[in-house]
């Protein structure tokens, strides 16, 4: 009876307003005589646990659960360390080095004007006891000032012995050192360094652990950022932008890949109906959300995710858009749906599994990969299955090696040799179309370049997969060397054959090996050298983009379609495309002359041996109609001491010497061209003006070049005088003429 007697009272010691979630104890409470109390108070607890068994206690069996279960927690915590609670929003019996202001800081020291007051966070022997402004400085400076922020809080630098240091043996004595340390205010951790200590809390962060250190799964509901894409909205976490640390990666900075690859899916759609589509690397479920919430019953979305964090994201994110998701379970019953309310019935399937093993269990018509970093690891899974005349897209983010930052790696996962170049983004691209080609050849398939982007974050492949050994065959014949001048940056894919040359040099157009001593050029490779765009799929997906309002994407579609046709002239149709007269042979559709509506080939697994060879001769007659590969930058080959032409007038000069011309994404101030670089540096060179005129005075040089201005630009008025497209540049010609001469009269008149 005297043991459940100190039970109950010490039971009954314990206020009402310390059992609160959100109590917050005193902050100039002793912690020695807090830890002696929690100490005694779990032994008496303990103590009334196991008598309980035997013996008729007033309290409840609930009671002694809930104090015994708060009484571990504080017995888990250190006497100068805290952790937030899990049902408050601030800390509860936080360190006393942890406070919201200054003046919080300057309580706990009690300053008073006529009397001596130590440092709270500093020991008397590091710090003695002072009057009040020298303790306000104290305070300000060496604790304040050092802090480290966190959601409203600082946490200050502390002296106390709270973390001893490893003690040092001199001689006979023994010294152990006290360490300044900071007080994590999530976690029980002392951490010595300021930057170590905002390491901590940012991982902290990144893992969702905002409230409490026993929170170690997802952050919960309150910390989630909604982001909207396209009319889609996502969950995101704190985190969204580190992959490195976040299951659920976001990066806004890809839309325009997003967007790319969803006028891709609506053009496949267009060909068939319904098609089931592969999201294999989900994250939050935005690229398979957009799909399904804009194309509806025209696919089917499967999106998945190996991670199981991110399976519940992507769950959460399609009843935030008011999707249906099908678990892919064994059980039957695992179906989620949604209210009765909900007007939208299309369904999500979402699984949880890797990449490589779905793609090997299940057939898909549309397959996009969107790893971290390379994809090369996933290309003979995605071509196992994947039906015939589907399409293949991946987004390869290893750009590092890709652009021959490190050759080393590009070396290791794509076996290709590369070095830095004026075309290394082109270059990019050839790398993984060569790597996508050979992962289909061993599957016994052939592909076909719908479209290759290399922009600033990301390389894009799509290609359409075909189907036999013939196409196989056919599609690893374009897969060449390339031999790189590294003088003049000039270039050419070695010729097919595997004969050994004498001499490789004479493939280069230029002259550099004789001219200049030693080994002038370097072999790249092996690369796909065949065409990296298809026309008619690119004004597909202009018109895709024009349906759906995909403003961003539209002038980078046009572009495409321009360098596919290598032409400067953008006449793009607004009328639907799928209207014309023209004909599909490997799900591409290719113009004829005199072809009626049913002339449109039926899809299916196989083709006829008709076919198939009718569309190897259509292949053979378009490469002689293909763009030129790679491109020149007009910088890179500027003169030194001449003022370049404008772009678009350059591009009409190699226009009228006959060459055919366009500017590409790849660069900005690219051109691509059939031109040799020799004949390229001529034009180049013809139309730019010099900068100054050596040995004449300043206003003489501003004159003379005035008036070979305007001569230059009559010239070309004239010569431009039967394109009607360019009256206007004829007008300005004539005008710049005209003030120049009435100019020069001027000057010769004073």
């Amino acid at each position: 009876m005297a043991a459940e007697e100190a039970a109950e009272a010490s039971l009954a010691r314990l206020s009402p307003e310390r059992r609160q979630p959100g109590w917050e104890g005193d902050d100039e409470e002793n912690p020695e005589s807090s830890s002696s109390e929690t100490a005694a108070l779990n032994g008496v607890v303990a103590s009334g646990k196991v008598k309980s068994n035997n013996l008729d206690v007033k309290a409840t069996g609930s009671e002694l659960e809930t104090e015994e279960k708060g009484t571990e927690e504080e017995s888990a915590r250190e006497s100068d360390s805290n952790i937030l609670d899990v049902s408050s929003d601030y800390p509860r019996e936080k360190h006393i080095s942890i406070q919201r202001h200054l003046a919080d800081l300057e309580k706990l020291a009690d300053l008073k004007e006529d009397e001596k007051k130590p440092c709270p966070l500093c020991p008397e022997e590091k710090f003695k006891a002072c009057y009040s402004h020298k303790l306000h400085r104290h305070l300000q400076n060496l604790h304040w000032k050092v802090s480290v922020e966190f959601e409203g809080y600082r946490m200050c630098i502390c002296h106390l012995p709270c973390r001893p240091v490893k003690p040092n043996l001199v001689g006979d004595q023994t010294f152990s050192k006290m360490g300044a340390h900071y007080h994590c205010i999530i976690c029980s951790a002392t951490i010595t360094r300021r930057t170590d200590m905002i390491g901590h809390i940012n991982r902290h962060v990144n893992k969702g652990e905002t409230e409490s250190r026993f929170i170690t799964v997802t952050a919960p509901k309150s910390s989630h950022e909604v982001l909207k894409e396209s009319a889609t909205d996502v969950q995101v976490l704190p985190n969204y932008s580190t992959p490195q640390k976040t299951d659920s990666y976001f990066n806004p900075k890809m839309k325009l890949n997003r967007q790319l690859i969803f006028c891709a899916l609506a053009v496949l759609a267009e060909e068939r109906k319904p098609i089931e589509c592969l999201d294999a690397f989900g994250a939050t479920g935005i690229m398979g959300l957009q799909w399904a919430k804009h194309l509806r019953s025209s696919v089917k979305v499967t999106i998945n995710d190996c991670n199981e964090n991110s399976v519940t994201m992507i769950q959460e994110n399609c009843h935030l858009n008011k999707m249906k998701v099908k678990l892919s379970t064994k059980e039957e019953d695992n179906d989620e749906a949604m209210g009765e309310g909900e007007e939208n019935t299309d369904t999500i399937e979402v699984t949880k599994m890797d990449a490589n093993v779905i793609m090997h269990l299940r057939s898909f018509d549309f397959i996009h990969l969107d790893p971290f970093g390379t994809s090369v690891n996933y290309l003979d899974s995605a071509f196992r299955n994947v039906r015939n005349l589907g399409i293949v897209s991946l987004t390869s983010t290893d750009i590092s090696s890709l652009y021959a930052k490190a050759q080393h790696v590009a070396l290791r996962h794509y076996g290709c040799n590369i070095v830095r170049t004026e075309y290394y983004k082109e270059l990019a691209a050839r790398i993984v179309i060569a790597a996508v080609t050979r992962a289909a050849a061993r599957c016994n398939k052939g592909i076909e370049v719908l479209l290759a982007v290399a922009l600033e974050h990301f390389v894009l492949v799509v290609v359409r997969v075909l189907r036999g050994p013939s196409p196989a065959d056919d599609s690893a014949k374009k897969i060449r060397y390339l031999i790189h001048c590294q003088w003049c940056e000039e270039r050419i894919f070695q010729k097919e054959g595997n004969m050994v040359e004498e001499n490789p040099y004479q493939q280069l157009p230029c002259d550099c090996h004789g001219s200049m001593p030693g080994k002038t050029a370097v072999v790249l490779g092996p690369l796909w050298s065949g065409a990296l765009f298809n026309t008619g799929f690119l004004r597909r997906m202009l018109f895709e983009a024009v349906q759906y309002g995909l403003d961003e994407v539209q002038p980078l579609l046009k572009t495409l379609v321009c360098e596919a046709e290598c032409t400067t002239l953008k006449h793009f149709s607004t009328h639907s495309p799928y209207d014309e007269n023209k004909q599909e042979e490997c799900g591409v559709y290719i113009k004829t002359p005199n072809t009626s509506a049913e002339s449109y080939l039926v899809h299916g697994k196989r083709k006829s041996d008709e076919v198939i060879r009718n569309t190897a001769k259509r292949q053979k007659s378009e490469n002689s109609a293909e763009h030129p590969a790679f491109y020149y930058n007009i910088h890179r080959h500027s003169i030194k001491g001449m003022n370049m032409p404008k772009l678009n007038k350059f591009l009409h000069y190699l226009s009228e010497a006959g060459y055919r011309v366009s500017r590409t994404h790849f660069d900005p101030m690219g051109v691509r061209t059939n031109a040799p670089l020799a004949q390229f540096k001529t034009i180049l060179m013809k139309y730019s003006t010099p900068t100054y005129t050596v040995g004449q005075a300043e206003g003489p040089v501003h004159l003379a070049e005035d008036v070979q201005a305007g001569e230059q630009v009559q010239a070309a008025a004239d010569g431009k005088a039967e394109d009607v497209e360019l009256l206007e540049d004829d007008k300005s010609g004539v005008g710049a003429t005209t003030f120049t001469e009435d100019y020069a009269t001027h000057c010769a008149a004073d």
